[in-house]
């Protein structure tokens, strides 16, 4: 896509021979200003931040994502906050690209079009909706790309061959890859070397793509999935955020070491990837 900051993002690591860490965290947990703090700091470390809209039922997180978007709604937390926490995030960092992930049944009530134009208001780089796949999001995409908001489709190991030679061609800056069939935080149940040997299949399709990895990805793990174009690691940074609350720690130095720890596994040493 012209211009995105998504796309500038892979082209910097792929020069620094590394792929691009993602962090995810809950918009407003466990407060909107924390929430902004903590997104502002880890941004320092992180190529792309994912910011997910809070939901009551969120059917692909996994217990520590949950607990965050429980706090987050405790808290009362609406979607006009979560823009409101993007838009103040990008007069801080205007250069670093920033996602918004959710759910469908929440842009539906809130108005499809209102949503885009709100997302593009606030300066929202991609879009991840969780329960809106291929073919049925294509018009939806199509709205997104014209207000220059990369869609961000999901694939998983089930996609079948024809499917996902599809959604490779319609895809915007960067494609999701699911690594495993499960929730969110769950752990590998299949080894790093294996999904590697499954990325490699599905990035031999077009090598041009940018395909991240998401799912299962922890300080233990990350150094062996390298080889990817990007790493989204979540549920790890919500549990710090959890622990560093019943703690009474600070969270936003807590969550900031285990972005910079994240990066340090992932830099490029030398030798090759």
């Amino acid at each position: 896509m012209k211009n995105s900051l998504i796309h500038e993002s892979f082209k910097k690591v792929k020069k620094e021979n590394r792929p691009a860490l993602l962090t995810y965290t809950v918009a407003g947990d466990n407060t909107k200003k924390k929430s902004l703090d903590i997104l502002k700091s880890i941004s320092n470390y992180a190529d792309i931040c994912e910011l997910g809209f809070p939901h009551n039922t969120p059917i692909a997180d996994g217990g520590q994502i949950q607990t965050s978007a429980y706090r987050a709604i405790k808290n009362g937390i609406k979607i006009n906050d979560v823009f409101s926490i993007v838009s103040r995030f990008k007069k801080f960092r205007k250069d670093k690209p920033i996602i918004l992930m959710g759910y469908y049944n929440m842009i539906f009530q809130y108005n499809e079009n209102k949503f885009i134009s709100k997302c593009k208001k606030s300066k929202v780089d991609g879009l991840i909706v969780v329960d809106l796949p291929y073919p049925e999001n294509k018009v939806f995409a199509l709205k997104c790309k014209k207000s220059n908001i990369n869609f961000i489709q999901l694939i998983s190991p089930t996609t079948s061959k024809s499917r996902l030679k599809s959604i490779i061609k319609d895809s915007h800056d960067m494609i999701y890859y699911i690594s495993m069939l499960s929730t969110t935080g769950g752990k590998l149940k299949v080894s790093p070397k294996k999904i590697i040997k499954e990325y490699q299949k599905i990035k031999s399709q077009n090598k041009l793509k940018n395909i991240v990895i998401g799912f299962g990805i922890t300080e233990n793990t990350i150094k062996s999935l390298k080889k990817a174009d990007g790493l989204v690691v979540g549920s790890a940074i919500c549990k710090e955020i959890t622990k560093s609350i019943k703690k009474r720690q600070n969270t936003v130095t807590n969550v900031t070491n285990v972005v910079r720890k994240l990066k340090e596994k992932i830099k490029w040493t030398g030798l090759q990837k």
